[in-house]
C-alpha cells in the first residue's frame, strides 16, 4: 500500500517520500482497519518534518497526526464499530497511508458530514473543547478571552463556547477580521495592543474574566494576562509568534495570576476511553451541523504531496490529503 514517509528531519521537499509499505493485513480480534479518506496537514506535521516537535518518531516513519476514514474490517471481538462506519484515525497514529490498523476502543461511528471537516475533528476541536472544560470551572454566562482568534482552534473555541453558554472576547492582529468572527458567533472582536485590558473592560461591562487562551506568545501573552480578573489563568497551547512569551510580573504576584501550558497529547496519556468518547460525541455533531468549520486551502492526492506540503506551509487554511 502507499504511504507518505519521513526519511530524515529537514526540508519537506528533500526528506518526505511517497513509498510502498507493507499492508496492515487483517485485524486481530480487538482491532479494526480503517481505509483513509482524508487527512489534514497540520502545523504539527510540519514541525515533526523539521525535527522541532515535542515528540519525534523513529525514522523512517509514516507521517500524519489525524484523519478520517471508513472501517474496512473489524476483529471478531469488536463491538464499537462495524464495517462501513466512518471513524477517526486515532490522534498521533500515522494517518498518511491507505489503511490504518488500531485497537482504540473509544472510537465511535461518525455522522455523515463534509469529509474534509471531519478529518480535522481529532486535534483542533478537541484542544478547544478541553481548554474550555478541563482547566477552569466555568458556568454559562462566563467570559473567556483568546488571541490568535482567526486560527482553526480559536474558531472551534468560539463555536464550542457558544454551545456551553460561554461568551468570548476574540483578539486578532487585524481588525478587519472582526465581521467574519462575529458571524461565527464571537461576542467581541478586538485588535491586540498594550491597551487591550481597558478595551476589554469597556466591551464586556468589566466582566470578571478568569480564563485566557494564548496561542501567540511574545507581548500578546502579557496583554491577555492583564485583561484577566484576579486569580485568572492564561493557558498557552501554541506559540505561533516563534518568540518567548512575556508575563506581567507584578500582576502575577499581587493578583495571583498564573500561566500554564496545555498539550493535547499529554492529556491523552491519562484520559480514559469514556472521557475521550464523551468529548467527541459532543464535537462530532457540531462538525456535521457546520457549527465547527475551518477554511480549506486545497485538497491533494498522495501523488501530489509535495505541492500539498508547500501550500500548507503558507498557513492560509488547511490543506487536505487523500489517498487518490
Amino acid at each position: 500500500m502507499k504511504a507518505i514517509e519521513l526519511k530524515a528531519f529537514g526540508n519537506p521537499a528533500e526528506v518526505v517520500e511517497l513509498s510502498d509499505v507493507v499492508d496492515v493485513g487483517a485485524p486481530a480480534p480487538e482491532e479494526v482497519v480503517i481505509a483513509l479518506e482524508a487527512s489534514p496537514i497540520n502545523a504539527t506535521d510540519l514541525m515533526i518534518i523539521a525535527g522541532r516537535y515535542g515528540v519525534l518518531p523513529q525514522l523512517p516513519s509514516i507521517l500524519g497526526v489525524e484523519g478520517v476514514g471508513r472501517v474496512a474490517a473489524v476483529g471478531a471481538a469488536v463491538k464499537h464499530l462495524k464495517e462501513g462506519d466512518r471513524a477517526l484515525v486515532p490522534v498521533m497514529q500515522p494517518a498518511w497511508t491507505e489503511r490504518i490498523k488500531t485497537r482504540a476502543t473509544w472510537l465511535r461511528p461518525l455522522p455523515e458530514a463534509d469529509v474534509a471537516q471531519l478529518a480535522m475533528l481529532g486535534i483542533n476541536p478537541a484542544t478547544a473543547y478541553l481548554l474550555l472544560t478541563d482547566i477552569v470551572a466555568l458556568k454559562p454566562g462566563d467570559w473567556v478571552i483568546q488571541n490568535g482568534a482567526n486560527s482553526a482552534t480559536a474558531r472551534a473555541v468560539i463555536a464550542i463556547a457558544k454551545s456551553l453558554g460561554l461568551k468570548t472576547v476574540n483578539v486578532v492582529r487585524r481588525q478587519e477580521l472582526g465581521p467574519e468572527l462575529l458571524a461565527l458567533g464571537g461576542d467581541v472582536v478586538l485588535a491586540d495592543g498594550a491597551d487591550l485590558p481597558k478595551r476589554v473592560a469597556a466591551e464586556t461591562g468589566k466582566a470578571r474574566i478568569r480564563l485566557g487562551l494564548d496561542m501567540v506568545g511574545d507581548a500578546a501573552t502579557q496583554n491577555l494576562a492583564n485583561a484577566l480578573a484576579d486569580n485568572g489563568v492564561v493557558v498557552v497551547y501554541s506559540a505561533m509568534s516563534g518568540k518567548s512569551l512575556l508575563g506581567p510580573g507584578p500582576a502575577m504576584i499581587f493578583r495571583n495570576l498564573s500561566i500554564r501550558g496545555f498539550w493535547l497529547f499529554t492529556w491523552y496519556k491519562t484520559a480514559s476511553a469514556d472521557k475521550i468518547t464523551k468529548m467527541y460525541e459532543h464535537l462530532a455533531p457540531m462538525i456535521a451541523s457546520g457549527a465547527i468549520t475551518a477554511p480549506v486551502a486545497g485538497t491533494y492526492s498522495f501523488a501530489h504531496y509535495r505541492q500539498a506540503l508547500a501550500n500548507a506551509a503558507k498557513f492560509a487554511g488547511k490543506v487536505i490529503l487523500q489517498p487518490a
